[in-house]
């Protein structure tokens, strides 16, 4: 675990005190820089030692097969797992004749900064070698957003107090030597040298080496380039070979004499275009970098940072740690989404081979809600990809049997990946995940631009596996039978309420939408009558509810099931590697928050009484084994009433990495939790909501004991509002135009020219606060 004495919290960014090789997995994700096109795990700039060496391009994979002991009829037949590409981050150091390596000679100092505000990370050292002779070495890097296939280091040596020979040199190497990130083989098969070499060229100042995948057919270049700067004499000069190019510089400094040196690096992949158009791509980004320089890139990097807290900043006054957590999550969800342009948001962004690379339903679920308000385009962007891989989808409902479009539960090209189909293939779920998203972009931004464009052809073909999967009964009631919802430990269910509730408000997004658009939907083959089937069966749709506790059911029947028998001490593991699904799947345990996730993005169709008392039977027997549940037990705890229960969720769905409470987050950073704590921040504390019809966003503010105020930014409907709260008093800034929006249920008119001030309402919880089972209540230390 990651401690306060390592990780000291601090607003504005993230500070590693001192070097602890025990802790460099989980650092270098904290540490990695990205843009959604590009990215950098947080490795030290000599790479070595490293748990995971990474640097990733978004969607390039390579393939592997899926085999089965016992196949049948529609498993997927291939896999995809993220490649690290080309590794430019590479800079070694010689001190004289000694190899600079962080557990050789005397490491005086070791620091590193992740500056949430400027976008770099650096790095500051004092070491002595084993001849006595002292260096500092001060590094700066950065995955530019502006140009989104650049990344540059700025590396500086400053010689002690004796005149030193200096050699630096600056690699890229192509298939390296990559350590054990998954017990499956076939992974290991995949990413066991998976470049081929198919071109080098020196350039002036660096190199440019072309690779392609040897099983998927992926072309890749990278390319670096140098600045060198240093008062006397240096020599520079560059090889090349088929998988790594190095530029050497070699110089002598006197005591206190500096060298450095600036590498740009850049990097672009294709499925079609030749090794002449995607070399000249890498060559005119490095010729851009070069263009722009360090201070300039740092200055893009800045300006662009600038803008973005502008519309997405939270602060909290109180709890210093939710503080930084939830900058650092924002920044890490800006990092994997920004530039994607069509391309996934990953699972876990691009901070390392977790999941293989794969996107989920979280993108869509946990972190487009945050882009769109913060960064519009981007989650326009990841719409987009969806739009993408529809003919995929509309090849995968036919595979099994279902009208419209299948969307794959884990893929990285639009293929599905998922080997295990109860957890997947029956995962139906992510489709009406999809489609809300599509709809919410327009509630949120009020531009129907995306819905034309690309949105209306989601919402219709969801819309329409829908309908051929669900069946009314005899009495006409709407049924959707074999799902699995959001909670694993109950597979292939019947009338999951979330998939339920999801599925009806998918098929009425897809009705209202062709009323909206009637000649587009037409062309789309949509007929007069089809969204009034869609409508009819959103109405009659089963939501099952047990009349003798009171509460809703997960899915038909599941409050009728076996109670789960928790030990009195929490296992380390999830309980599915202690238990089979075969026990799991028949009694009432739940891996994540399902009715209660219901209860979060379908408001409307529970009264409050309802909202209390499903809260208090569901915190009693979910177990919080996916890092997506606290967010939103956080939430629901927070409109109860259970104001310091959410404080203790919202601390875990923050602290997730920077505290590395999984045990995982070597393998990547959680990128749906981080986006889930500004979900538990802004819509738990700040009761943020949209509603379909009248006024879209509503607000209801109320914090717990230990926050004293909660100011947060966020755009809507073109404007920039501000939202601030304390204990006593709520105020709303617009910083142009105006709005009309909900307040505690009032309905309230927000302009630029004053600040809309009203005093909290408080809520009285219905209930005393949930229990959690033994040893799963959340954690805040």
């Amino acid at each position: 675990m990651i401690d306060e004495e390592i990780c000291p919290a601090d607003p504005w960014q993230v500070r590693e005190t001192r070097l602890e090789t025990s802790l460099l997995g989980p650092m270098e994700s904290v540490f990695s820089l990205a843009n959604g096109y590009l990215g950098l795990r947080g490795n030290l700039d000599e790479g070595e030692p490293y748990e995971i060496s990474g640097t990733y391009l978004n969607s390039f994979y390579e393939q592997r097969p899926l085999p089965y002991p016992e196949g049948g009829y529609g498993y997927p037949e291939q896999g995809q797992t993220v490649v690290n590409v080309t590794d430019g981050k590479l800079v070694r150091l010689m001190v004289d004749d000694e190899q600079f390596h962080v557990e050789r000679g005397v490491l005086l100092r070791h620091e590193r900064v992740l500056d949430l505000r400027a976008g770099t990370l650096r790095r500051d050292v004092e070491w002595e070698s084993p001849a006595g002779k002292r260096v500092t070495v001060r590094s700066r890097r950065l995955v530019s957003f502006t140009q989104r296939a650049v990344a540059a280091i700025a590396y500086e040596v400053e010689a002690g107090d004796q005149e030193v020979r200096i050699t630096v040199q600056s690699c890229l190497a192509a298939d390296e030597e990559q350590v054990k990130v998954s017990d499956d083989p076939r992974v290991a098969a995949a990413l066991s040298d998976p470049l081929q070499a198919v071109e080098q060229d020196t350039e002036q100042h660096g190199a440019v080496l072309l690779h392609r995948t040897r099983r998927s057919g992926l072309l890749l270049a990278a390319g670096m380039d140098h600045i060198v700067e240093v008062d006397g004499d240096h020599r520079e000069e560059t090889d090349v070979r088929e998988d790594w190019a190095r530029t050497t510089v070699v110089t002598v400094l006197p005591p206190g004499g500096r060298l450095r040196i600036v590498k740009f690096l850049g990097y672009g992949w294709s499925t079609s275009r030749s090794t002449e158009a995607l070399r000249d791509q890498v060559a005119a980004a490095l010729n851009g970098a070069r263009y722009a320089g360090w201070d300039g890139l740092v200055a893009e990097q800045r300006a662009y940072l600038d803008d973005f807290w502008d519309s997405a900043d939270v602060e909290i006054d109180g709890d210093a740690n939710l503080q930084q957590a939830v900058r650092f999550g924002l920044f890490h969800v800006l990092q994997a989404g920004a530039r994607t342009e069509r391309r996934a948001i990953p699972g876990k962004g691009l901070t390392g081979p977790g999941y293989d690379g794969h996107a989920f339903w979280d993108t869509e679920g946990y972190v487009l809600p945050l882009l769109m308000y913060t960064t519009p385009r981007a989650a326009a962007d990841a719409i987009r990809w969806r739009h993408a891989i529809l003919p995929e989808a509309r090849d995968r409902a036919r595979t099994l049997g279902l009208a419209g479009a299948a969307f794959p539960w884990r893929t990285i090209g639009g293929q599905e990946c998922s080997a295990y189909w109860p957890a997947g293939t029956a995962a139906l779920h992510l489709n009406a995940v999809i489609a809300r998203a599509v709809d919410r972009y327009r509630l949120v931004t009020g531009d129907d631009t995306l819905e034309r464009e690309c949105g209306l052809e989601i919402l219709v073909e969801t819309a329409r596996l829908w309908v051929s999967h669900g069946h009314h009964d005899a009495s006409g009631v709407w049924h959707v039978d074999g799902v699995t919802g959001p909670d694993e430990y109950s597979a292939v269910a019947d009338d999951n309420v979330f998939t339920n509730l999801m599925a009806a408000r998918n098929l009425r997004a897809a009705a209202d939408a062709c009323h909206r658009h009637p000649e587009l939907a037409a062309r789309l083959g949509v007929s007069p009558e089809e969204p009034d089937v869609w409508r009819a069966c959103a109405h009659a749709v089963h939501i099952p509810y047990d009349e003798r506790l009171g509460v809703h059911s997960q899915s038909e029947g599941f409050t009728r099931y076996a109670a789960w028998d928790f030990p009195e001490k929490r296992p380390d593991d999830p309980l599915m590697m202690h238990a089979p699904y075969f026990q799991l799947y028949r009694r009432q345990v739940c891996k994540q928050a399902d009715l209660v996730l219901a209860m979060h993005w379908c408001p409307d169709a529970f009264t409050d009484e309802q909202k209390a008392r499903n809260v208090d039977y569901y915190e009693r027997i979910t177990v919080r084994d996916s890092s997506l549940s606290a967010c939103t037990q956080a939430v629901m705890c927070a409109e109860v009433g259970h104001l310091e229960t959410a404080h203790d969720y919202a601390w875990e769905a923050a602290m997730v990495d920077l505290r590395d409470l999984h045990g995982n987050t070597r393998d990547g950073l959680h990128i749906a939790s981080l986006a889930g704590a500004w979900s538990a921040i802004v819509e738990g504390f700040g009761g943020l909501r949209e509603c379909e019809s009248g006024p879209v966003l509503s607000l209801a503010p109320r914090l717990p004991s230990g926050i004293s105020r909660l100011r947060f930014n966020l755009r809507h409907s073109g404007v920039r509002l501000e939202v601030e709260a304390d204990h006593e008093a709520v105020r709303l800034r617009l910083r142009e135009g105006r709005m009309t929006l909900m307040l505690y249920g009032e309905r309230v008119d927000v302009s630029a020219q004053e600040v809309v001030s009203r005093p909290v309402v408080p809520l009285e919880p219905a209930l005393p606060p949930p229990r959690q089972p033994p040893g799963y209540a959340p954690r805040r230390s």
